[in-house]
């Protein structure tokens, strides 16, 4: 298990626990806890939330949570290099599938994009080293205090957007890249009363 999660499970142990307002059901709750906001180094993670953020355009993220096992099967775990290699009948496929959003725009999308994902690992050494970038290698930790604070985008997600345009990417408007940026851990939105955020977590450590 990642040192980060760990952090987070024993920072609400004993605890009343505090969350952001936005997870509900168990599923939600768990991504919050345990996913949202860690910093990722992992290229196939990386490729994953691409895909489901570019999914989830238009929809509730929940609606993509409970879609996601069904997404691992349908893009082969998320492998850049295999879904790079999808052909017309893998989009036939993948439109037949309801176990995922059959838009086929989100659907050519994400083949479209595996194949600039590889030419950035190729060009950088890893997705990692390219998009650790846009932030100065270190997470922006925020200090939000209510959701009605947390933008929709922001000067980096900006950056980031038009940079992975100009590569090939599609469906990495601005708010889509902030969101993928908040999921990665690139940038820190949990609310400073929330127990993942990093002040509460030194300040339960403490008691």
């Amino acid at each position: 298990m990642d040192a980060e999660i760990k952090k987070r499970i024993a920072a609400g142990k004993g605890t009343a626990i505090m969350r952001c307002h936005w997870p509900k059901s168990d599923l939600s709750i768990a991504y919050h806890d345990h996913e949202w906001g860690v910093p990722l180094h992992d290229d196939r993670k990386f490729f994953e939330y691409l895909i489901l953020d570019g999914a989830q355009a238009g929809l509730s993220w929940e609606t993509i949570l409970r879609k996601r096992e069904a997404y691992r099967r349908a893009f082969a775990q998320f492998s850049p290099i295999s879904v790079a290699r999808f052909n017309a009948n893998d989009r036939q496929r993948l439109l037949s599938d309801a176990g995922i959003v059959r838009n086929r725009l989100k659907i050519d999308s994400a083949i479209r994009n595996a194949d600039a994902f590889l030419k950035v690992q190729k060009e950088f050494g890893s997705f990692d080293a390219y998009v650790w970038r846009f932030v100065n290698g270190m997470p922006i930790v925020n200090h939000r205090r209510k959701s009605s604070d947390i933008p929709a985008r922001s000067k980096e997600s900006d950056v980031l957007s038009k940079d992975l345009k100009s590569r090939g990417f599609n469906f990495v408007g601005t708010t889509i890249c902030y969101a993928f940026m908040q999921a990665a851990g690139l940038v820190n939105d949990h609310l400073v009363s929330c127990f993942c955020h990093p002040d509460m977590k030194h300040e339960t450590s403490l008691r």
